[in-house]
């Protein structure tokens, strides 16, 4: 007798997140499976062409307006661009107050897109048979939850330690060539590390962990993370643990694998590795180090090796070209969608070695299975868990989460470190000779993953500038081979219970720290009729 295969069965979510503009999101499900995706930004931002002709320090005002979330980050790596295209000396202290104000950015989102992002979805109807549904509707629920209220509450309190050296977050425009503009206190200090230390016990020991950070980083495998979630009624009690037996339950760590492939451009510098900022030193001064995982082999990062293609984005051309030489040049969406394109966003990619052309994932896993590499120096990061949970259960969305949490514990330790070596004795700033050319490459792990500016300075002006967020990395459409990019490629295996209520396809764009909203519309692809209406997380 003959198969019958069901035919594919197209449907929009529209809007799905707002990051860097409203994304969409279009997909073929067949028999209750995604066999198809394709991300659409939908919102032209134009930061590029707007910085064209500009001073070059205009890039420390204009690029932390590209989000108000991670401004800080944006304003770290446009600070080293410059640093390295105008040759500058960073004394140790502004280095120190860099590292410790992009780490505490970081801080604040990790709590805040858990609970505020995140978890709210874990409360769906999909889950109510799950015996731990109850307490998590209790825990996670938006606005009511125990552990909503207590973790996006104090989600605030790293920022204030920010603010104390920037004056401000977010927004803020402390960060210079050549340094940092505060000169903080000993009072500044010590508040600071107060502020950090309370953050710390009341809730990434006390509500998610059950257990001190110390503890919790003893742990170096994925089966041992496991043990520790069933070691004691205080572990597994904790947020943490209860979010670790329920995703099990839930299949979240059987779906959103993505492509596998994974680069980290590092972040963080050993202040006394980094006074002369330059291109070609900077892998070697990193802390959180940077490189390319192809899925069976590690290679060093090198930003000649990135390209963007527009094969599939609404600008002009098919160009596949290198930030330096890119070229921001939109065109009317009806005019790309004749030419096959879909996306506001580009596609990055990256020339791996012996490999070719490969879409790479960007994030908190990505940084912790760059971080599993063997070799590092004294002074930088290895922690093998993330790399073991990848060879041993593959990357899902319960391996993406947990690696986000996971920084929680390491960000929060080196903060602390860094604010107890500043000398408030020493310099914070050394003037730089603004030099009338000259080409500039800052980068940063951003909450997100991997932020970069590539600067290009012509007789004292922006001549090109280039920004690649790592939205652009993982949401970023086909390039010219059709190659998905990474979140479409998450979405393409993922199962659909409710067609009306695709919850798991909020989970797969979450699990990437899209910051979505929460109303979501679904459509039939073929006849535009709208099948429901419905609000991701929503409970009652």
């Amino acid at each position: 007798m003959a198969t019958v295969t069901a035919e594919p069965k197209p449907m929009r979510i529209s809007p799905l997140g707002r990051v860097e503009g409203d994304l969409d999101l279009r997909i073929e499900v067949t028999d209750g499976v995604v066999t198809d995706a394709w991300t659409e930004a939908s919102m032209f931002r134009g930061f590029e062409i707007i910085l064209k002709g500009k001073d070059p320090q205009a890039g420390l005002i204009v690029t932390p307006r590209i989000c108000g979330i991670c401004g800080g980050s944006h304003l770290y790596k446009a600070c080293y661009a410059l640093d390295t295209a105008w040759r500058t000396h960073v004394p140790k202290n502004a280095t120190l107050v860099r590292n410790i104000a992009q780490a505490c950015e970081t801080l604040l989102s990790i709590p805040r897109w858990f609970y505020a992002l995140f978890a709210v979805d874990l409360t769906n109807k999909n889950y109510a048979h799950l015996p731990e549904y109850d307490e998590v509707c209790r825990r996670f629920a938006p606005f009511t939850g125990t552990g909503y209220e207590k973790g996006v509450t104090l989600s605030g309190k790293p920022v204030e330690v920010y603010a104390i050296f920037g004056g401000q977050w977010p927004h803020s425009s402390f960060m210079i060539p050549g340094g940092v503009m505060c000169a903080p206190s000993l009072s500044d200090v010590t508040r600071s590390i107060a502020i950090l230390d309370y953050w710390k016990r009341e809730w990434l020991e006390k509500e998610w962990l059950g257990c001190s950070i110390e503890k919790w980083m003893e742990l170096k495998t994925w089966d041992q993370m496991w043990a520790w979630a069933d070691e004691n009624d205080a572990q597994r009690n904790s947020d943490c643990g209860l979010f670790l037996r329920f995703a099990k339950r839930a299949g979240l760590g059987d779906y959103g694998q993505g492509c596998g492939a994974f680069l980290a451009t590092g972040t963080y510098f050993q202040p006394e590795l980094y006074e002369r900022p330059t291109i070609d030193g900077r892998n070697a001064a990193l802390i959180n180090r940077a490189g390319v995982y192809d899925g069976a082999a590690y290679h060093d990062f090198d930003h000649l090796h990135v390209r963007e293609s527009t094969a599939h984005s609404f600008y002009s051309g098919d160009t596949y070209l290198h930030p330096w030489e890119g070229r921001t040049e939109p065109i009317d969406p009806l005019d790309g969608h004749k030419q096959g394109k879909y996306s506001w966003a580009k596609s990055p990619r990256y020339e791996v070695p012996g490999k070719g052309s490969m879409p790479l994932e960007v994030g908190p896993l990505a940084r912790q299975v760059i971080a599993g590499r063997p070799g590092a120096t004294k002074h930088q990061d290895h922690d093998p868990l993330f790399l073991d949970a990848i060879q041993r259960v593959g990357p899902s969305i319960l391996v993406r989460v947990m690696a986000r949490m996971h920084e929680a514990c390491k960000y929060s330790a080196l903060a602390q470190k860094w604010l107890s070596e500043i000398d408030l004795h020493s310099p914070f700033y050394s003037k730089p000779v603004e030099h009338s050319s000259g080409k500039g490459f800052g980068s940063t792990e951003a909450a997100r993953g991997s932020l970069s500016d590539w600067i290009v300075i012509d007789q004292g002006k922006i001549a090109n500038y280039q920004v690649v967020t790592p939205t652009a990395w993982n949401i970023g459409p086909q390039d010219a081979k059709n190659v998905h990019g990474p979140m479409e490629q998450s979405f393409i295996g993922a199962p659909i219970k409710d067609p009306t209520d695709p919850v798991e396809m909020g989970h797969v764009a979450r699990s990437y720290d899209s910051c979505l909203v929460c109303t979501v519309h679904a459509y039939d692809g073929k006849t535009g009729r709208e099948l429901a209406k419905f609000r991701i997380g929503e409970t009652g």
